[in-house]
């Protein structure tokens, strides 16, 4: 592997799990680590063990059946469990990753003043000594051990100094420097990096890494800032999802460096073609919608209204354009399919986009293209991709739609009539009034479901243009009993309450609300025990949930 070359370490299943309302199921981050290993990620951070059982089974299953799957370079991903440096996180971490190809466990402990005084209540000696003793416990366990000073854009250099060579002398071979609360600007980043490779001794027989966070708007500027001073490792996440404000988003870093590249002179393995794919998925599994002017892949990343733009574009696109929608996954032809197209002419546009079904899976999805068909005039791939998502992508369904009825307008109340099929079989029908077509069919569902909640977010949009276009849904929502649906924070070792994200997408915007609602509330059911954990129906064949037209 060249000195020019940038490990990308993905860490939305993670850190980007830690972003409010971002709770996955474990199907669903198999799911996406799928994905990133197609996009070709180098380390995929699949979880942090130790928050609960379900987190450490979900980082094990993902060891076994992604840790073994080659990506674009021909090698599998590294999977890496996070620990806090305490025996008993290292041992989850352990017993989760242990499965892979190439395991790793991430440790770290706070460095800096602020956090050793009020967070730790130790003295700099006690973390010194407590940074020796776990990373070389994680060594003996594991040959490939992460650590991190958290906070270390806060913490003084020079204790940066020690105890990064001290962890080098106790057996880490990568060094993460984390800006945890995003307080550091470039020039600050930048420097705290080149001190380091410069200073710290051993670090020459390891890789550095940064991990920044973007409280300030900075986090990909100070990424792209380290790996000038010569750290050869970007942490990231799908999106710049995480918490509070962010990480560093990996398409800006990525599409960075190669589209800059006289600039930095720097290399990834990443497959640009795939981000798009996995930016909407990542969307659709967490219920966190991208804004529209999100760079890469927002909606208007490559959208121009201006008359001088529109004017320039049509001479010559690089006018202003300084990528290539292509590069990153978006194509200009999508109008491929209509209702006369046949079973094999199907199977083979799935094929392009990556999907890989079995036929049985083949039969569902043809039958639902069919019926999509039969309304509108031609099917885009953002249709079929969420034609799958929707169809062949469910977590348990303890409650399904079975119909749907609703009255509104001008005139008169806004009423729904919902009909679900229960768990034991049967039907339920119930009908109910609301401030909008919306809100009535979810008082409707929640008169038969009893499973009090708030709802957090409610987003739609358009796949496609038209008057025809299949309209998607997400929703997240908390349950009012939170205490049942915890789970335990890395960073403040507290409990946290989790959130729920659903999907659903139909020609009907209302069907499609009730489907998204449903989804979230069938994940809430299921995490609450009132369920067996016989839970998610898997196609594990499906690699990519959504394409943008």
């Amino acid at each position: 592997m060249s000195g020019n070359y940038i490990r990308i370490f993905d860490t939305t299943l993670r850190d980007g799990e830690q972003s409010p309302g971002a709770t996955l199921t474990s199907a669903e981050k198999l799911e996406i680590a799928r994905t990133l290993a197609r996009l070709g990620v180098d380390i995929i951070e699949a979880g942090f063990p130790a928050a609960s059982p379900d987190d450490l089974e979900a980082v094990r299953r993902i060891a076994l059946e992604v840790g073994h799957l080659p990506g674009p370079a021909g090698q599998p991903p590294v999977i890496c469990g996070l620990a806090r440096a305490t025996r008993s996180d290292i041992d989850r971490a352990w017993e989760a990753v242990q499965h892979a190809a190439r395991p790793r466990i991430h440790t770290f402990l706070a460095t800096s003043p602020i956090h050793m005084k009020y967070k730790l209540r130790l003295d700099p000696e006690e973390v010194v000594e407590q940074v020796r003793e776990m990373v070389a416990y994680a060594r003996s366990t594991c040959a490939d051990v992460e650590f991190s000073p958290e906070d270390a854009g806060r913490s003084d250099p020079e204790f940066l100094y020690l105890v990064l060579g001290e962890a080098i002398k106790a057996g880490a071979t990568i060094l993460n420097i984390p800006d945890t609360v995003g307080y550091t600007t470039p020039d600050e980043f930048g420097a705290l990096i080149a001190g380091i490779v410069a200073h710290t001794p051993g670090v020459e027989d390891v890789v550095v890494s940064v991990h920044c966070h973007n409280d300030l708007g900075l986090a990909t500027a100070n990424t792209l800032a380290g790996l000038r001073a010569g750290a050869r490792q970007a942490e990231v996440t799908i999106n710049g999802i995480g918490e509070r404000a962010g990480n560093t988003s990996l398409e800006e870093v990525v599409i960075a460096l190669h589209t800059r590249r006289p600039v930095f002179n720097l290399e990834t393995g990443i497959d640009t073609t795939q981000i798009i794919r996995a930016s909407r998925l990542v969307s659709n599994y967490t219920g966190i919608p991208v804004q529209p002017n999100k760079a890469i892949v927002g909606a208007n990343a490559f959208a121009h209204e201006a008359g001088i733009h529109q004017d320039g574009m049509l001479k010559h696109n690089e006018t202003y354009e300084i990528m290539r929608p292509e590069t990153v996954g978006l194509q200009r032809s999508t109008l491929v399919l209509g209702k006369h197209s046949g079973r094999h002419a199907f199977r083979v546009r799935l094929a392009e986009m990556g999907y890989d079904l079995s036929e049985g899976e083949l039969t569902e999805a043809f039958a639902r293209f069919k019926e999509l068909a039969d309304k509108k005039k031609h099917i885009a791939d953002a249709d079929l991709a969420a034609l799958i998502t929707d169809q062949l992508y469910q977590p348990r369904e303890v409650y399904i739609l079975d119909g749907l009825q609703v009255a509104c307008g001008t005139m008169g109340m806004p009423t729904a009539t919902v009909r679900l099929t229960g768990p034991d079989g049967q039907q339920h029908i119930q009908a109910a009034v609301g401030t909008g077509p919306v809100d009535a069919t979810y008082k409707a569902i929640d008169a038969i479901v009893q499973a009090p909640n708030t709802l957090l977010e409610f987003a739609v949009r358009s796949v496609t243009e038209g008057i025809d276009a299949i309209g998607e849904v997400t929703v997240r929502l908390e349950a009012h009993n939170g205490a049942t649906h915890q789970r335990t924070s890395p960073q403040s070792g507290q409990p946290r309450p989790r959130t729920f994200g659903g999907h659903g997408a139909d020609t009907d915007i209302i069907v499609a609300s009730a489907k998204a609602y449903l989804t979230a509330l069938n994940k809430l059911l299921v995490a609450s025990g009132r369920y067996d954990a016989q839970v998610e129906a898997e196609h594990p064949a499906v690699v990519a949930a959504q394409v943008v037209a």
